[in-house]
């Protein structure tokens, strides 16, 4: 019994000094804070192959915190991860809730991770679902809270989150679905984007499956307006505004069949196209839980919320 508790012993301290060795070769997290940082990660098309993305500002379509509307960032926030403002990096209880799941069915298919492990896969891990990644995910995802603001966090987040074939990030699927820059974006249509963050390929494809889309951002528009979000007259219109996402199966079977594109021809082109985003971005002065370091916080148009509480509803 002895040499089986030793042999055990031995094998996990092995297996966790793989891991710490693998870590201490990715670079140091806080290279992150830096907003003149730019990286390149691989990302995959829907053929399954993988092409080189860069993520910071070298990439034209690089949409910075100030050019994303508060409506986006508290969607994404209240679908996705309505403890972000609260947790360290990971939440505890749905680890546990997913474990649990997971033994019973077999499988790796729930992973419980907060936004800021998913941040963490998407700019140091692999898309594999395995035990070894999710102990570096949660690690990395603990170093990237300690280093970077919450609005930082929300920033790559965004950037980097996959919204159709070969659209990648918050700037682009604005483009893509709209014609516009993400600083336009209406509260449905920041809703609708919302809604496909689960599964854009299959699940929440809007070209499969543009009922349930539209469903699931009718409910994330409830959330905006149950957390102060937004007003009752803006929720009422957002509701009944329409989508113009005509030309939709077009775009998406283009995108498939064509060449994976990451940027712009020109700078001077991506600037034009831009153009709308000169005006004044909205402040990001207020913050909505008291664990959020960041002066980049989504804005609410209410008072100041009190400790670790989403807005006050209006």
């Amino acid at each position: 019994m002895k040499k089986i508790i030793l042999y055990a012993l031995l094998v996990s301290i092995a297996y966790l000094a793989y891991i710490a060795i693998s870590l201490a070769m990715k670079p140091p997290v806080s290279v992150l804070a830096d907003k003149k940082f730019s990286t390149t990660i691989q990302v995959r098309d829907w053929q399954g192959k993988y092409h080189p993305f860069v993520v910071g500002p070298r990439n034209p379509r690089w949409t910075p915190s100030s050019r994303i509307p508060p409506e986006m960032k508290w969607a994404v926030i209240l679908a996705e991860d309505a403890n972000f403002y609260k947790h360290e990096g990971f939440d505890v209880k749905a680890i546990k809730n997913a474990i649990k799941y997971d033994l019973e069915k077999k499988s790796l298919k729930r992973g419980a991770s907060t936004i800021t492990q998913q941040t963490a896969k998407n700019l140091f891990l692999s898309r594999e679902k395995t035990v070894t990644r999710k102990l570096k995910e949660i690690y990395l995802a603990w170093r990237m809270e300690q280093e970077l603001t919450k609005g930082r966090i929300i920033e790559f987040y965004l950037n980097v989150v996959e919204l159709g074939p070969m659209v990648y990030g918050i700037g682009h699927g604005a483009q893509y679905y709209f014609g516009k820059p993400a600083s336009a974006l209406t509260p449905r249509e920041c809703a609708f984007l919302a809604a496909m963050l689960p599964g854009p390929r299959i699940a929440y494809n809007p070209y499969k499956n543009i009922g349930k889309v539209l469903k699931r951002s009718d409910m994330i528009l409830r959330l905006l307006r149950q957390n102060g979000v937004l007003g009752e007259d803006e929720y009422q219109a957002a509701l009944a505004s329409e989508l113009n996402i005509a030309g939709l199966q077009r775009k998406v079977d283009q995108s498939v069949n064509q060449a994976p594109v990451f940027s712009a021809s020109s700078s001077a082109q991506q600037k034009a196209a831009d153009k709308p985003e000169t005006e004044a971005a909205p402040a990001e002065a207020n913050k909505p839980a008291a664990g959020d370091r960041s002066s980049e916080s989504p804005v609410i148009k209410t008072e100041p919320a009190t400790e670790q509480t989403l807005p006050e509803k209006r």
